[in-house]
């Protein structure tokens, strides 16, 4: 005699709300402790009319501890949220609704940077929770304001964004990250 396997009905199974993306606080830290959480980095970038990148977005932000950060837009993928749609919703937040991101038809990550509460596993540190995230560099059509935490939207060359003194002014290996950007659209040397 043979088991037969039980499939759940499509009408038994629970529906995803808006609301039951969001975690609390006590559960967020619960979860962070126990498995890694999904992200998604974008590198805000302005295209010239043959696609070059020509310039960089990045957010001045001040760390819990006062310091003074340069930063990539960068948060959670919500449950039952697509990635393309965390991206835009990530880089609305941070650079208002009139950013205008250009998401591709089929999104790609450039790279998926792993973050560890220990440092020195990777060169991606974040001391609250191991953390995977996906990284897009994100071309911005619109007109771009610093929100939610950010004091100020530089844009800088690629070069400029390079540049050790700006790599310095990054935290968590986000300069990395960025260099590892610059290098996949060809504007390292």
């Amino acid at each position: 005699m043979t088991a037969a396997a039980e499939f759940p009905h499509p009408d038994d199974e629970p529906t995803a709300s808006p609301a039951s993306a969001w975690l609390t606080e006590g559960e967020l830290a619960v979860v962070r402790q126990q498995v890694p959480v999904l992200y998604v980095n974008a590198v805000p970038v302005r295209v010239d009319d043959s696609g070059d990148v020509v310039e960089v977005g990045l957010l001045l932000r001040v760390t819990p501890t006062g310091a003074i950060t340069r930063a990539l837009v960068s948060g959670r993928v919500n449950y039952h949220e697509r990635v393309r749609d965390a991206l835009v919703r990530h880089i609305e937040k941070d650079l208002g609704p009139m950013a205008l991101p250009q998401i591709p038809a089929s999104p790609q990550p450039f790279t998926v940077a792993e973050y560890f509460p220990t440092p020195g596993i990777t060169a991606y540190h974040d001391p609250r929770q191991h953390a995977v995230s996906l990284a897009y560099v994100v071309p911005v059509a619109g007109d771009c304001r610093p929100r939610q935490d950010a004091l100020d939207l530089a844009w800088l060359t690629p070069e400029q964004c390079c540049d050790d003194d700006v790599q310095l002014e990054m935290t968590g290996g986000q300069g990395v990250l960025l260099r590892q950007a610059m290098a996949y659209v060809g504007r390292l040397s």
